[in-house]
């Protein structure tokens, strides 16, 4: 090959290699925005199909759960929920649309702590205990559940923080009663749930709004079953204990 010619191959062969360098910038930032893409896609499919994190704010469910935990909720078990809002993430812009429920594993059951949506206000998410299900006949007598006549077992942590027994004939402010009978949180009912619907009890019985002060949960507003509490943070500790805030005897528990 002549001169000539080796220098013109010389020069596309460090065109070929400038070429190269300036489209491999442009190839990395497009493989990592895809990268994001996707992940963000996984994170809402898991979010919406399977399970999702959720904060204990109160202290309804005491001592079962303690404010400040933090659970994993099983959302596939009672039936997937098809999303009901499209927006914006962590704001409130964006629109509601038609939702709907698949098909499930099995209907919620006495003793299963769900995250369900407050019927009085959708948007916020409660947690509680079921105690009954359709058909069934709930009575609370002298701070004691009966369930269709048989006493329903207090679960292991669940308490009562006042001694003081409200007497039977007295009328709470603010209780669920259809014919606006005289009931309170400890001598209520007996009412029988209606079907496709479940009465709801937080454990800390004498601090929760449950079913007795806004009445049936409907089965389209249910989220998911509890599953785990992958981490906990006492909220009452000082920061400068850091490490004394995290619970760490309570991290990676099944909720019972």
């Amino acid at each position: 090959m002549s001169p000539i010619g080796k220098t013109i191959e010389r020069m596309r062969g460090e065109k070929k290699d400038s070429d190269k360098k300036s489209r491999r910038p442009k190839g990395l930032i497009r493989e990592w925005v895809e990268f994001l893409i996707t992940l963000t896609i996984m994170v809402f499919f898991i979010r919406v199909t399977t399970v999702e994190a959720f904060r204990i704010p109160t202290g309804s469910m005491e001592d079962t759960l303690l404010v400040g935990d933090f659970l994993l909720v099983n959302k596939f078990i009672y039936g997937i929920r098809t999303p009901d809002w499209i927006g914006v993430p962590f704001t409130k812009v964006g629109f509601h649309i038609p939702s709907t429920r698949l098909a499930s594993l099995r209907k919620p059951k006495q003793g299963d702590i769900v995250v369900f949506r407050y019927p009085k206000q959708p948007g916020l998410n409660y947690v509680k205990r079921c105690v009954a299900v359709g058909g069934q006949t709930v009575e609370v007598r002298d701070k004691q559940l009966y369930v269709d006549g048989v006493p329903f077992e207090n679960p292991p942590k669940s308490k009562f923080t006042s001694k003081r027994v409200i007497q039977k004939g007295v009328r709470e402010r603010e209780i669920f009663s259809p014919e606006g009978k005289a009931w309170n949180r400890d001598n209520y009912g007996p009412i029988t749930v209606p079907k496709g619907q479940y009465f709801m009890m937080g454990d800390n019985r004498d601090n929760s709004a449950d079913s007795r002060y806004w009445g049936f949960l409907p089965e389209d507003l249910i989220v998911g079953k509890a599953l785990v509490i992958y981490f906990s943070w006492n909220r009452y500790v000082p920061l400068s204990h850091f490490y004394e805030k995290i619970r760490w005897n309570r991290m990676a528990r099944l909720i019972r």
